[in-house]
């Protein structure tokens, strides 16, 4: 049994937007400790989303991240000997953190690109709601659905 929950860290903010989303979500593409190309990468990818949609590239962004965000996961829970896949609501907090996440798996897919571009275009698939990154959040939802029988070994 553990004895209590960790404390909730405060997240450092970035340094050209000052917000704490848009740096984690630079410490997500960081590779290797290299903050500075992240960074890099990251910015780019918003000034081309704000070039390709008009629009203020942070508003964007997290509209895009609210079209990604999932809603529903299941988890899974051992009853009796038997692994049940439970449906769980996922908060808000951690729903963001999960799109982020998952944007940048997506764009690392692609292949033939600079991670900039392919960035911006998983967050503009985004914005509009297609893509990879809400399909898997609908896939998720859609098996959250699917295992609702088992909503009652939620404990």
């Amino acid at each position: 049994m553990r004895r209590h929950r960790a404390p909730k860290r405060d997240r450092k903010p970035d340094p050209k937007y000052g917000n704490p989303i848009v740096g984690h979500f630079i410490n997500i593409v960081m590779v290797d400790g290299k903050k500075s190309k992240a960074q890099n990468i990251v910015y780019s990818a918003l000034d081309m989303v704000s070039e390709k949609l008009k629009k203020d590239p942070v508003k964007a962004f997290f509209s895009a991240l609210e079209n990604a965000r999932p809603r529903m996961a299941v988890k899974p829970r051992r009853v009796g000997g038997a692994t049940y896949q439970v449906p769980m609501e996922v908060p808000k907090e951690k729903g963001i953190f999960i799109a982020l996440r998952w944007v940048k798996t997506f764009a690392k897919k692609k292949k033939n690109q600079p991670m900039q571009k392919k960035i911006a275009d998983e967050i503009i698939a985004a914005y509009n709601n297609e893509g990879p990154v809400v399909k898997k959040k609908e896939d998720t939802h859609r098996m959250a659905e699917a295992n609702k029988a088992f909503a009652h070994f939620k404990y």
